[in-house]
Parts: structure tokens; C-alpha cells; sequence
């Protein structure tokens, strides 16, 4: 197609959307939403020799009678931006907390690489918190379109932002890369729920540090996430790969923090719920043992203005960053937010 003809293809294709919405319920707005994002992706990036049948076959699942369900949605939208050079596909929420607030932060680490003496008070109750989430396809071309293997990349920073007794430092960030394969089930291969997504996959998190501030680890889990009339669950266990101990703590090979699996458990349970335009999630974990350690994260994001969302987050246990991953740490932050899960 030619830019003339996807010019006309365009305005032609805009009017007659706008025409027919009009007249449909909120059910065929949503599906005539994304069969239109969907095709306006093709006509703009897709390839210039396809023909109006490609377009329908690309498009089509997007047709159908049922309502579509926040998978949906959000795999209409990833598909536009995947095909689009100049966006990325966000992986998990992407955020800025520009104030939180710590009741008990977390000076140990500090203290034993600074060898300050102990009770001695280093950090502030206040600082901020961002998190970036981004990932792009790996490979697409299975005979399953529902199949996929993906590169993620997650950097999560605290920032001492207040604290200028310290210079400001960014007291940790979390880097996180992760290669996985996503399979979203058939009806008939579904277990429950209205829509399953099988997720497998392997992760690596370390926060950069050498000597006594670094902490790392390497795992390989599953994710089976299903949605039931709007909510959409997920329960993600892992395995961590096991690492030599360290015995001497300037060298770089061996395990910076053999005993995480007491404090992060062996999985983690996840929902999500979008109702009009707010957004409720919240994130647990617990290592099920007799000293029960575990975290809990409550969100919610809220409308702004243009694309930019509000965002409350609450956070209480352990392993909200890895140099915190044995200390208990309660949090309550609010700030902006550039991406949903839904």
C-alpha cells in the first residue's frame, strides 16, 4: 500500500468508527476500539505488500461476539507497540513515587560496609521511588500466534532524594533481566477461568554492588495467570539456582545472600482488577515456614490528566529491594504512573 492509499485508508476507515460507535453498546465500542487500533498499527508500521485479506486475518480476533477481556485488551495493545519502531512494550508498572515514606529504614547495610558504629542513624524516613519495565519479543513466529519468548528488563531505584546530610545517593537499585515464553491457552486447553496465559521462564536480579552491599540471585520459574469476570490472577513459583557460599566477602564469585529463600519464600500471588478508570492490585508472599516471613503490596492508580496516572502504593515485609531482602520494611508511597498492568 502507498502512503496515498493509507492516507485515504485512514480517514475513510476513522469516519466509519466514529459513524457506527455512535449506535454501539459499550461492549462493540470496546471491540471496535481495538480492531481499529489494530488495523491503524498495519496500515502505519506493517509490511507495504500485505493485502486487505492480511489485514483481516490479523485483525480478526478482535471480531468476535464476546466481550473482551482485560487480557485482551492489554495483548491489542502490546501488539501495536511491538510493531511500532518508535515505542517499547512495557513489561510490569512503570512508576515514580517522588515521596514515600519508610516508618523504619533500613541502616544496617550502611552501617557494616561503612564500619560506623552500631544504632548510628544514616538514612531518612523520606525518599523516592521509580521503577522502569520494558520488554521486547525475542522470537513471534511460532505456528501458535498465542506463543511467544520475550527479553524483560526491570530497574527498580530508591532514592535518598531528601537526605543531603548524605548527598542524596540512590541507596539501591535492583537491576532485573529476564528471558520467558508466554503461551495464552485455547478455551479448551483452559483449567479455569475465562482466559489462562502459561508463562516459563528465567530471571536474574542483582543490585550492582561488590563487597558487602552486594546482594544477587538467579532463578527459573513459572507464572500461570488466569482472568475471571475482570480479575485477573497470577501465582508465580520459582526456583533459585544454587550459587557456591561465600566465604570471603571481597571476592566476587560465590553467594552474596545464601539464606534469601527464608525471607522471599518460593512464590508470589498477584491480582489486578480495573474497574471504569481506577486500577487495585496487590502482591503477596510468605516462606511458609514456622518463623513466617512474608510481604505484602497493595496498589492503586487513578486518572490524571492525558496519559499520566496517580499511584498509591503500600508495601509491608520483606524483600521489597534485595539490600533489604532480610529486613522488614514498611512503606507507604504516591507519585505518578506511565503504565497499567490492564
Amino acid at each position: 500500500m502507498n502512503l496515498f492509499t493509507k492516507i485515504i485508508g485512514l480517514s475513510l476507515l476513522n469516519f466509519s468508527f466514529v459513524s457506527f460507535a455512535e449506535q454501539e453498546t459499550e461492549q462493540q465500542k470496546d471491540q471496535l476500539s481495538e480492531v481499529k487500533q489494530c488495523v491503524l498499527n498495519e496500515l502505519l508500521s506493517g509490511d507495504d505488500s500485505q493485502t486487505v485479506a492480511d489485514l483481516k486475518s490479523k485483525c480478526q480476533e478482535f471480531t468476535h461476539n464476546k466481550p473482551l477481556s482485560a487480557i485482551d485488551k492489554r495483548a491489542a495493545r502490546e501488539h501495536v507497540s511491538q510493531n511500532n519502531p518508535n515505542v517499547i512494550t512495557p513489561h510490569k508498572r512503570n512508576y515514580m513515587l517522588p515521596v514515600t515514606y519508610m516508618s523504619s529504614p533500613n541502616n544496617l547495610p550502611i552501617i557494616d560496609s561503612e564500619g560506623l558504629e552500631d544504632g548510628e542513624e544514616i538514612l531518612d524516613n523520606f525518599e523516592a521511588k521509580f521503577q522502569l519495565s520494558l520488554k521486547v519479543p525475542l522470537f513471534d513466529n511460532f505456528s501458535d500466534k498465542d506463543q511467544a519468548v520475550y527479553f524483560a528488563f526491570t530497574l527498580q531505584s530508591y532514592w535518598q532524594v531528601y537526605n543531603s546530610d548524605i548527598s542524596a545517593p540512590f541507596r539501591e537499585t535492583n537491576y532485573q533481566p529476564e528471558v520467558f515464553w508466554v503461551n495464552k491457552l485455547d478455551e479448551e486447553n483452559r483449567l479455569w477461568g475465562d482466559e489462562m496465559i502459561v508463562v516459563l521462564g528465567a530471571e536474574h536480579q542483582s543490585n550492582g554492588k561488590s563487597t558487602a552491599l552486594s546482594r544477587s540471585w538467579n532463578r527459573i520459574y513459572a507464572n500461570l495467570i488466569w482472568e475471571q469476570s475482570g480479575f485477573v490472577f497470577s501465582i508465580k513459583p520459582w526456583f533459585r539456582l544454587p550459587e557456591d557460599d561465600k566465604e570471603d566477602p571481597t571476592k566476587p564469585e560465590g553467594d552474596d545472600n545464601p539464606d534469601i529463600y527464608k525471607f522471599m519464600g518460593y512464590a508470589e500471588v498477584s491480582g489486578v482488577y480495573r474497574y471504569q478508570d481506577h486500577e487495585f492490585g496487590f502482591m503477596s508472599r510468605n516462606n511458609l515456614s514456622e518463623d513466617n516471613r512474608g510481604a505484602l503490596q497493595l496498589d492503586w492508580s487513578f486518572p490524571l490528566w492525558g496519559r499520566l496516572r496517580g499511584y498509591a502504593q503500600y508495601f509491608n515485609g520483606y524483600g521489597e529491594s534485595l539490600i533489604d531482602y532480610n529486613a522488614s520494611v514498611e512503606r507507604f508511597g504516591v507519585g505518578i504512573l506511565l503504565s497499567d498492568l490492564l
